[in-house]
C-alpha cells in the first residue's frame, strides 16, 4: 500500500509536537543543549523505546494478555513518524497487528518498518504519506486502506501540535493550524474509522484519542491557551463519541489518554524562538517517556470487551499541575 512509497505513506503534525505527542527534529541549539548534558527531548534519530538496538531482550515480545484478539487486525496510527506515535506503532506491530502509520513524510516510518521486520515482530508496519490538515488526503488514505486491507479496526488519533499563539496577540494562521490537526483531522479520522467498521459489521473496534492534561486544566502560560482549548475539544469529542456509539447500539469503544509532560519535541515547537527555554522544559523534572503512554494504549486495548476506559490522566510524579 503505497501512496507510501507514495502513499498508504504525512509527516503528521504530531511530529510538530505536543506535551502528549511527537515532534520534528531538534534544532541546532537544542542539539547543543543535549551535547551539554541536557535532556531536550527525543529527536527523530533517537531510538524508539523497545527497539532491538536498545534491548535485545525485547526482540521477541510475548503477546500481552487480552491483546490476542487483535492479532492480524488493522490499526491506524496518525503522527507515527516520531515520539508517541512511533512508539505506539512499534508496540502494536510487536503484538501482531497490521499497522498503518501515517505522517506528512514517511522516511522515519519506513526505517521503523524495516527495523520491525528485521527484528522478527509478528505484525507489519505500513507507512502512508498523508497531510492530516487536508481532508482529501485523509479520505484518500481511508480509501486505500479499504481497497488494500479491508478497513480499520483500531484508530489511534495521535497527531497533534502546539503553536505559540496566545489569545491576545496570536496569529490566525497558528490558531487554524492547531484546529485543523488537533480537532478537525481527529474528527474526520474518527468518522471515517467508524464508517469503515460499520460497513464491515465490526462491533468491537476501538477509537483512542491521544489527548493532553491541557484538555483538563488551563495553565497560566499564554502560549498554551489556544492549544489548551483544542485539547478541551478533544475531551468533549471523546465523550460525545462514546454517547453516539451507545446510541448506535454498537460495542465499539472510545477512549481518551491524557498525558502531562512527555519528553518529545513539543516544547521546541512551542518555544521555537527560544530553544534554551524549550530544553529547560524537560530538565526540571523526570518526564514521561513515549513508552509510558504506549503502555496505557496497550492496557486500554487489552481490557475485556465489556470494559470501557473513558480517560486516563497521567503525569510525571513530580509534575505540579
Amino acid at each position: 500500500m503505497r501512496r507510501v512509497a507514495e502513499g498508504l505513506g504525512v509527516e503528521s503534525q504530531s511530529e510538530v509536537g505536543r506535551d502528549a505527542g511527537g515532534s520534528r527534529r531538534r534544532s541546532d541549539a537544542a542539539g547543543s543543549a543535549a551535547a551539554a548534558g541536557k535532556r531536550p527531548g527525543v529527536s527523530s534519530s533517537t531510538r524508539v523505546p523497545g527497539s532491538p538496538s536498545e534491548a535485545s531482550g525485547r526482540r521477541c515480545p510475548m503477546a500481552r494478555p487480552g491483546m490476542e484478539r487483535w492479532r492480524d487486525r488493522l490499526a491506524l496510527v496518525t503522527g507515527a513518524s516520531v515520539g508517541i506515535g512511533a512508539a505506539v506503532a512499534r508496540a502494536l506491530v510487536q503484538q501482531g497487528l497490521k499497522v498503518v502509520g501515517c505522517a506528512r513524510t514517511v522516511g522515519n516510518i519506513e526505517e521503523l518498518a524495516a527495523e520491525c521486520k528485521s527484528a522478527g515482530y509478528p505484525g507489519t508496519l505500513i507507512p502512508y504519506r498523508c497531510d492530516l490538515s487536508n481532508e482529501e488526503d485523509i479520505l484518500a488514505m481511508f480509501s486505500a486502506i479499504r481497497s488494500q486491507h479491508s478497513g480499520v479496526d483500531i484508530c489511534i488519533n495521535n497527531a497533534g501540535l502546539g503553536r505559540p499563539d496566545s489569545l491576545l496577540s496570536g496569529s490566525t494562521s497558528g490558531w487554524k493550524e492547531m484546529l485543523n490537526v488537533n480537532v478537525l483531522a481527529l474528527s474526520i479520522c474518527t468518522r471515517e474509522a467508524y464508517q469503515s467498521m460499520k460497513e464491515r459489521n465490526v462491533d468491537d473496534g476501538h477509537i483512542i484519542n491521544i489527548n493532553s492534561m491541557s484538555g483538563h486544566r488551563v495553565v497560566p502560560q499564554s502560549v498554551t491557551h489556544f492549544y489548551s482549548a483544542t485539547k478541551y475539544a478533544v475531551t468533549a469529542l471523546t465523550e460525545g463519541l462514546r454517547q453516539e456509539l451507545r446510541e448506535a447500539q454498537t460495542h465499539i469503544r472510545a477512549t481518551c489518554i491524557s498525558p502531562g509532560f512527555v519528553e518529545t519535541q513539543f516544547a521546541f515547537r512551542l518555544h521555537d524562538k527560544d530553544p534554551e527555554k524549550a530544553a529547560a522544559t524537560y530538565e526540571h523534572i523526570k518526564c514521561l517517556q513515549p513508552e509510558d503512554v504506549t503502555e496505557a494504549v496497550i492496557y486500554v486495548l487489552s481490557t475485556p470487551p465489556h470494559v470501557q476506559i473513558g480517560d486516563i490522566q497521567m503525569r510525571p510524579t513530580e509534575q505540579v499541575t
